[in-house]
């Protein structure tokens, strides 16, 4: 436009203002500010703001305060933008200054810092601007609701839902969401149900998501296939983040061949899909599928990430393939220059271990970058007991002593090691150790879909309503498992008994 001399006015400066900002490019959004001044447009309060959203955007926040500052006309816009600047400086006296001094205030303004004290966590402040509203819309309370569930406050985001006067799908989402960010999955299906029964709001990608991952967490494969055929009906059949969160459930709940055909079904396919089929083929011991869809992957054009290649590292190790799974972590580091992470220096350690390498696991642990971590351990210990490796296996539990001093399974799994090669005083000996350190082993949890519900019970567990039923029902099954032949391996118990 400038070499054909067309004239600008002030629609064409924002949008390439705005496009400085989202490119990072500080030095060409300076230059395009110089141009405007020049050409006059300094006045234009359009132009402003989005010159201070620019800066701001970009950290540099006094220019901004400049730009607002020179502006002979500043509108409710400009002082948003100048507010949500110092907010994302995360000065929120400066924005708490600004707010105060606003000659007008709209909703916009009002949600904008209630937002900016949400970010910093001051739910309290966030709380008392959103009381001192002269009017809150269903936008206002949405922001509430998600606050208090991005801050961990379960009870306040429930009481908050149940306040609301208006409820949209943006309202849904913050509860079922919200729930599921703090591990209340009973209660994502449960708000769910609600949802659809109490409201006529009909559920969005991101409902859908967060439902199918809790069906994931918990193992109800029923309602995860449920969802599955309501979220074809209401026309989610080719969306990507849906099929992602489809894979994810099918292999969670054991039927990978579900996974797969939701994954081949596909017509757009990104980097998650990608992730999501080949870490589930390898983590069902589907080491040669997940290998192939590797290749398929880099054919198609896409480029693999450090999950991608944790994935093909645990089908290395399920197939037994060392020598491979090295060629794979050397190819990440050096032809697509990917920092292994403790992830991948885990995978490459239980590699070792699985094969029977233990001295080469245990020499490769000590040349890591990495100080190893407990998981990193425990897959030591794991192979210890396989191999028969007594010595390594009670210096990979002092590691975990160090590590994890109040997690008893180690001792557990050092004691069945001991079991195994009969060496039963040393069996007591752990015993009185743990009965010392006063720690409990976390009892066993089982989950069970029965009647479009999902039910958890522990093992011993007496305060179950049903437990005379669940009791009866495992006394039958033993006595089917025992007229079969089963004799239970009561060395399994160790020191968990």
């Amino acid at each position: 436009m400038k070499s054909l001399d067309i004239a600008l006015n002030c629609f064409t400066f924002p949008i390439v203002i705005k496009s400085c900002g989202k490119s990072d490019a500080l030095l060409e959004g300076e230059e395009i500010h110089c141009v405007l001044v020049k050409d006059g447009f300094r006045a234009n309060p359009f132009v402003g703001t989005t010159l201070i959203e620019m800066y701001a955007g970009l950290g540099v926040i006094r220019a901004a305060y400049k730009v607002f500052s020179e502006m002979f006309e500043r509108n409710v816009v400009a002082w948003t933008a100048m507010i949500n600047g110092y907010i994302l400086c995360r000065d929120m006296v400066s924005a708490q200054r600004f707010f105060d001094l606003a000659p007008e205030r709209d909703i916009v303004l009002w949600n904008t810092v209630i937002s900016g004290y949400i970010e910093l966590g001051n739910m309290v402040k966030a709380q008392k601007l959103f009381n001192d509203m002269p009017k809150q819309d269903v936008m206002s309370w949405n922001t509430m609701l998600n606050g208090y569930a991005s801050n961990g406050n379960v009870e306040a985001c429930e009481r908050l839902f149940e306040e609301m006067p208006e409820r949209n799908i943006f309202s849904w989402n913050g509860l079922i969401g919200g729930y599921a960010r703090n591990g209340c999955f009973f209660e994502v299906l449960q708000s769910f149900k609600r949802m659809l029964i109490e409201s006529d709001v009909l559920p969005n990608d991101a409902t859908l998501v967060s439902v199918l991952s809790s069906c994931a967490r918990l193992g109800a494969l029923d309602l995860g296939k449920w969802v599955h055929v309501y979220a074809e009906n209401i026309g989610y059949k080719r969306n990507v983040y849906v099929g992602n969160a489809l894979i994810d459930m099918y292999a969670k709940c054991g039927v990978i061949e579900n996974a797969v055909s939701v994954f081949k079904s596909m017509d757009m396919k990104d980097l998650i899909s990608w992730n999501s089929i080949i870490c589930s083929l390898a983590m069902h011991g589907r080491g040669t599928d997940a290998l192939n869809l590797f290749c398929q992957m880099k054919s198609s054009g896409e480029k693999p990430d450090g999950i991608t290649f944790i994935g093909i590292l645990c089908a290395c190790s399920h197939l037994g393939l060392v020598e491979d799974g090295f060629l794979y972590f050397h190819s990440m580091v050096d032809d697509y220059l990917i920092v292994p992470q403790i992830e991948h220096y885990g995978c490459m350690v239980d590699l070792l271990a699985r094969a029977g390498l233990l001295d080469r696991a245990f020499n490769f642990m000590r040349n890591m970058p990495l100080e190893a971590d407990a998981v990193i351990w425990a897959a030591l210990l794991g192979a210890c007991r396989i191999y028969k490796n007594i010595e390594l296996a009670e210096h990979a539990l002092e590691r975990l002593i160090e590590l994890e001093p109040e997690n008893p399974a180690n001792y557990v799994m050092l004691s069945n090691i001991y079991g195994d090669l009969g060496r039963w005083k040393d069996v007591a000996r752990l015993k009185v150790a743990i009965r010392d350190t006063g720690l409990r082993k976390l009892p066993g949890c089982s989950l069970i879909e029965v009647n479009d519900d999902v039910v958890e019970f522990y093992s011993l567990d007496e305060r179950h309503p049903k437990q005379e039923e669940i009791y009866g029902a495992l006394r039958g099954l033993a006595e089917l498992l025992r007229s079969s032949g089963y004799v239970p391996d009561l060395l399994e118990i160790g020191l968990g008994a």
